[in-house]
């Protein structure tokens, strides 16, 4: 492998993929503060983690190189410039506003090693952990009865989010939500300090002011992206995607832009939509009316095209791919029971490792079943509490190297 980052399909083989086991932020989840935290219910850690290790040997069964999140992490903030540059950041980006507990909270945890220091971050600290100095402002004395200095960060286990490895570049994303908003800030740090992603090119960077989330972004072929428009991505940050691509004279010549349903249901584009062979999507049926698609391609001398292609999504795909026809497979079957259980626990959010062979959740039976007697080698993994975070094994999973098709 040539280059650390090398992505041009959604199917390639899978030789190097980033992930992060769940941690103790999970453990810091209350019914109180759920939607605070952009969780629905409170997965059981050990089972979890369990789970998670299953995935993680699935991957390396098949062929592909784990590397998680918190270590190359820790890697990077051995060096101690590195650390309190990054704890700086981190702490603005939390709301610490207050000299005393800005200055109690870098005493606390910049003592800490650096791998204990990452988990502690990402798990959150209470207010009882630390005991911050005499106070400098009126709001440390009316403090409310909010149990967390800096909130865990439970979504951490859906790596794809925060980043996107597109051709031998990443989009480094600016996250919808605050909830979710410094979990990129790991990767920045990855990108600009550690020596495996050195020279690596940002086509989108956190920075920017409009949100984009990996969950949106679908590497078709060499030639073509698939990018939704979501409740999680805006328009202005595909097309900054779409031009920065063109620009950089990628392979990249056509985004087609998914504008999909603006709710929870429908978060991400993966959640509705996965390639899963050269010829063949699953889809969830609940998204194909209201689905609309726009083309924006790379014209002469650095012009960019804009288009609203009305054609049905297989004639899109197919021609955008240079397929005579590709297969739609429905989630569920297109049973409205059936594919509406299985959509809220990612039916539709396969993770390809080669092309037609998928791994999923083995809880998706149904749509499983479908999968296989569609000629797609179907890898199950158990799910009963990684589930509960809603997000699949696309979701879980940020490719960093895929074999060119």
């Amino acid at each position: 492998m040539k280059h650390f980052i090398n992505v041009t399909s959604e199917i390639g083989r899978l030789k190097r993929v980033l992930l992060h086991r769940p941690g103790q932020e999970v453990e810091n989840l209350v019914p109180e503060y759920l939607g605070r935290l952009l969780f629905d219910d409170i997965p059981y850690l050990k089972i979890a983690q369990q789970e998670h290790d299953k995935f993680a040997q699935v991957l390396r069964e098949n062929g592909a190189e784990v590397v998680y999140l918190e270590e190359l992490s820790a890697e990077v903030l051995e060096d101690e410039k590195v650390k309190l540059e990054f704890l700086k950041e981190f702490l603005e980006e939390s709301g610490i506003t207050s000299p005393s507990l800005k200055e109690s909270l870098i005493e606390y945890l910049s003592k800490m090693p650096a791998r204990q220091m990452v988990d502690k971050i990402m798990a959150g600290v209470r207010k009882n952990e630390i005991e911050v100095k005499e106070p400098t402002s009126l709001v440390e004395l009316m403090a409310d009865d909010y149990p967390f200095y800096l909130d865990p960060m439970p979504n951490l286990y859906f790596t794809r989010d925060p980043g996107a490895s597109i051709g031998n570049g990443i989009t480094l994303n600016r996250m919808r939500t605050e909830a979710r908003r410094r979990e990129t800030l790991f990767l920045k740090y990855i990108i600009k300090y550690h020596k495996s992603f050195e020279g690596i090119p940002l086509w989108y960077d956190r920075s920017m002011p409009y949100a984009i989330e990996g969950g949106d972004e679908l590497v078709l072929s060499d030639k073509v992206v698939a990018i939704g428009c979501s409740e999680r991505t805006s328009a202005e940050a595909i097309e900054m995607v779409a031009r920065n691509l063109f620009n950089a004279n990628t392979s990249f010549e056509k985004v087609l832009v998914f504008e999909i349903p603006k709710c929870r249901a429908f978060m991400h584009l993966d959640t509705v939509f996965t390639m899963v062979d050269y010829d063949k999507f699953t889809i969830h049926p609940g998204v194909q009316g209201p689905l609309s698609v726009y083309e924006v391609t790379k014209g002469a001398n650095n012009t960019i095209k804009f288009k609203h292609n009305t054609s049905p999504l297989n004639k899109i795909l197919a021609e955008a791919l240079n397929l005579s026809s590709v297969e739609l497979i429905q989630c569920g079957g297109g049973d409205f029971i059936i594919a509406g259980r299985e959509q809220w626990n990612d039916g539709s959010n396969t993770l390809a490792i080669a092309p037609g062979v998928v791994v999923t959740y083995e809880r998706n039976y149904v749509t499983n079943e479908i999968l296989t007697k569609r000629g797609i080698k179907v890898i199950t993994i158990p799910s009963s509490e990684l589930s509960r975070g809603r997000g699949g094994p696309r979701c879980m999973s940020m490719p960093l190297y895929r074999e060119k098709l």
